[in-house]
């Protein structure tokens, strides 16, 4: 296998470090991280870089003739979370910062030879209206809505256009990983709701609102997709769905997820998670002895996140979120996993490392 240079862009994000650690273990490879600041725990080569900055952008990237696939996992998310989803300036951000990064890339390294780009469900509007059951990439795309997945893949097969290397699209359903102050990461955020909810006991009420059928994927499993995409000719100008291959409800797994954290489900007991209170968490990691940051910087909009995933609020069952996995499978790539074990993964990671507390 020839040697390859991998950059990772958005390296400190949920799906940007799972596929940095990916990476860094594989054989016959380098590995560059790109991230406003570095990730923790790993040796690998990292570039401080803010992807708004067109002309820090230029001066990293022409140290990186050498590299042969991009990751690009960066994101910005305005405040306010699901609304900011629609806003233009999240959109222009956005797309200003892939044309900042693979503009210049594209330029200065003529062995590259693929681009990975992040996309998801939105492609499909699952924020603004019932998903067709299941969404099919090609099929049952919303471009009339406005979102920058289209403005950087627009601009990425312009870029492409006329080069010898390809490109691949992965749409992730909910992503469950190692990442704390993001925007879409549930551990952090159901943990300290939990460490909280255990001042008052063993019993771990389910906060969220009417079930509804939907997907989740192991970031973990999404690496090992990525990476399996940035190597298949099957892969290659095509976009995928991705995900652990079953379906799940929030009231189904929540029995789980009690457990995981050493408690007990009980009753339904509706709670606005965005309420969490920051006093509330720093006696919660007082009391455990934790590792973690304050609240903001432990969750960062993550608590917004979760109230939208589990429909708090809601009272009649949602409109199912399935998207097709055919696609992917029949292409080669056949990983599947059980989201309930995915879940009680992700709890213990963050208690080995004291993030939260233990069982």
């Amino acid at each position: 296998m020839a040697r390859k240079t991998v950059v990772v862009a958005g390296a400190s994000g949920l799906v940007g470090y799972a596929a940095l650690k990916h990476f860094a273990g594989a054989p016959e490879t380098d590995v560059i991280a790109l991230s406003r600041g570095r990730p923790p725990g790993l040796e690998v080569r990292h570039l401080a870089l803010d992807l708004t900055d067109a002309a820090a952008c230029r001066e990293a990237v022409d140290t990186l003739h050498d590299v042969t696939h991009l990751v690009y996992a960066a994101l910005f998310e305005l405040p306010g979370l699901v609304e900011g989803w629609r806003d233009e300036r999240q959109i222009e951000t956005n797309d200003r910062m892939l044309r900042n990064l693979l503009g210049p890339l594209a330029a200065v390294a003529p062995g590259l030879r693929h681009v990975t780009l992040l996309q998801g469900t939105k492609a499909y509007g699952v924020h603004v209206r019932p998903l067709a059951v299941p969404a099919r990439e090609g099929r049952s795309e919303m471009r009339e809505q406005p979102n920058f997945y289209w403005a950087q893949e627009d601009y990425l097969r312009s870029v492409r256009a006329g080069r010898d290397w390809g490109f691949t699209i992965l749409r992730p359903v909910l992503i469950v990983g190692e990442a704390i102050g993001g925007a879409m990461n549930l551990i952090p955020a159901l943990g300290a709701h939990a460490a909280v909810m255990r001042e008052r006991g063993p019993i771990l009420p389910y906060p969220g609102g009417a079930e509804r059928v939907g997907q989740a994927v192991d970031a973990d499993l999404l690496a090992r997709a990525i990476a399996w995409a940035g190597e298949a000719p099957a892969a290659r100008d095509e976009t995928f769905n991705v995900t652990n291959g079953d379906v799940f409800t929030w009231p189904n797994v929540w029995p789980a997820i009690a457990e995981a954290v050493g408690m007990r489900p009980g009753p339904d007991e509706p709670f606005l998670l965005q309420s969490l209170g920051r006093g509330d968490w720093d006696r919660a990691r007082q009391r455990f002895g934790l590792e973690s940051p304050a609240l903001t910087d432990f969750v960062g909009l993550s608590l917004e996140y979760a109230d939208y995933q589990m429909r708090y609020g809601h009272t009649e069952p949602g409109p199912p979120a399935i998207v097709s996995t055919v696609k992917i499978s029949q292409a080669g790539f056949h990983e599947v996993m059980d989201t309930e074990l995915m879940f009680r993964k992700w709890f213990k990671v963050f208690q080995r490392k004291r993030l939260l507390p233990p069982p």
